[in-house]
């Protein structure tokens, strides 16, 4: 029976993870943190991802976990509305979904489906990557050496195996110039509800601060703002101290969310960038999701790329036959690549102004775009938008 190792135990890696196991593989995910990461923001159902969990036979699963969403909206430091989107907005294809859930969530039912298909290595990672004759041969942090007839890296933005295996991050990384920190904030008597409303107050400077539904109880926060430089991801109080540092003048609920954010055992914090590799295959070696091709959260299209690329990388591997003729798996690679191309491509085509229009410069900036939310949602523009839109990401403001 072939091996394969799949590094990161994420969206992309437990569904290529399941689709191998299913397919007769012999599975082994190695994910760095000690458990299946929690946290995370909400991720929606459109598109490839029903028709990839459908397949899965996930979909009712996955529906029955679903977030209230009722739209977005845009606010003052005083809390009054500039513009909101509902999600009927554009039939449904506008900037929030209807059909949303945490990402922890989807992560889950991913995960148990694995099941015992599957090996799951915590706390684990790769340190070196080696050809050998039949395989790949691969020394862990903890875990005795092994070789695997295919490894497959989908470890995220700052993947470990892309780094060993075609260069470091700076070849492949394109700023977008801002920076993103998200969290989960415990709600208690005294928090305002957001009542199904994914809310952005916008301030100049380019910063932006967040709030949307969550687990019941709970709320979904963000803070973004210029910047592609971060204190280390380890030093969390110099993460804070960033924070308070940049949205200190901020109104609305920002000192609520800034002393929330010090609770929160979910914290992150990172830069918004894209991931453009020539190629994302190595010999055996092939990269997948957020490590191949990251199109930054302002695409909208993350989880649907990670699902379908899991579901194409599964497809062509099985189409060659490598199960028993593992001389094709060159060609299943390149298959591969060939079906996610284009779709990546289009991701990464973000809508002309989108950096902007999520975090805008000046005072004068963010009432323009809350003018021009409200326009282009206006029957006489709202189908000359839908139509300038397609080809850039999901053809919507998100």
């Amino acid at each position: 029976m072939p091996r394969v190792l799949v590094v990161g135990a994420g969206i992309a890696g437990d569904t290529v993870a399941l689709m191998l196991g299913r397919a007769g593989w012999e599975v082994t995910v190695a994910e760095i943190a000690p458990e299946l990461r929690g946290g995370g923001q909400s991720v929606d159902l459109r598109g490839d991802c029903r028709a990839v969990l459908d397949r899965l036979g996930l979909l009712d699963e996955v529906l029955a976990r679903l977030v209230d969403q009722r739209g977005a909206a845009w606010v003052d430091g005083d809390g009054r509305r500039l513009a909101e989107m509902p999600v009927e907005a554009f039939g449904g294809n506008g900037y929030v979904s209807k059909e949303e859930l945490l990402r922890s969530d989807l992560a889950r039912v991913l995960h148990d489906a694995a099941g015992a298909q599957v090996t799951h290595l915590f706390g684990e990672t790769v340190e070196a990557l080696e050809d050998a004759p039949n395989g790949v041969s691969v020394r862990f942090r903890h875990a005795p050496p092994a070789e695997f007839d295919l490894v497959i890296g989908a470890d995220g933005a700052h993947s470990r195996v892309r780094r060993l295996r075609f260069g470091p991050e700076e070849v492949f990384r394109r700023q977008l110039g801002l920076a993103h920190a998200w969290f989960t904030m415990d709600e208690t008597p005294a928090t305002p509800p957001v009542d199904g409303w994914f809310v952005t107050h916008n301030a100049p400077g380019s910063r932006s601060v967040e709030a949307r539904p969550g687990h019941p109880g709970q709320q979904e926060i963000g803070f973004t703002f210029a910047a592609t430089t971060l204190p280390p991801r380890r030093d969390r109080e110099a993460q804070f101290a960033l924070l308070d540092q940049v949205f200190a003048d901020v109104g609305w609920r920002t000192r609520e969310l800034l002393a929330a954010a010090r609770q929160a055992p979910d914290f992150a914090l990172d830069t918004l960038d894209q991931i453009r590799l020539p190629k994302w295959s190595d010999g055996r070696v092939v990269l997948l999701g957020d490590s191949a091709w990251c199109a930054s959260p302002l695409s909208g299209l993350g989880t649907a790329l990670a699902l379908r690329g899991a579901a194409a990388l599964a497809d062509a591997v099985e189409a060659a036959d490598a199960l028993r003729l593992p001389h094709r798996l060159s060609d299943a690679l390149t298959a591969y690549e060939t079906a996610m191309r284009p779709r990546v491509q289009d991701a990464q085509r973000l809508f002309p102004g989108r950096v902007r229009q999520a975090a805008p410069r000046t005072e004068l900036g963010i009432h323009a775009v809350a003018w021009l939310i409200r326009q282009i949602q206006k029957p006489p523009l709202a189908k000359t938008f839908t139509r300038l839109a397609a080809g850039h990401g999901q053809g919507q403001p998100a």
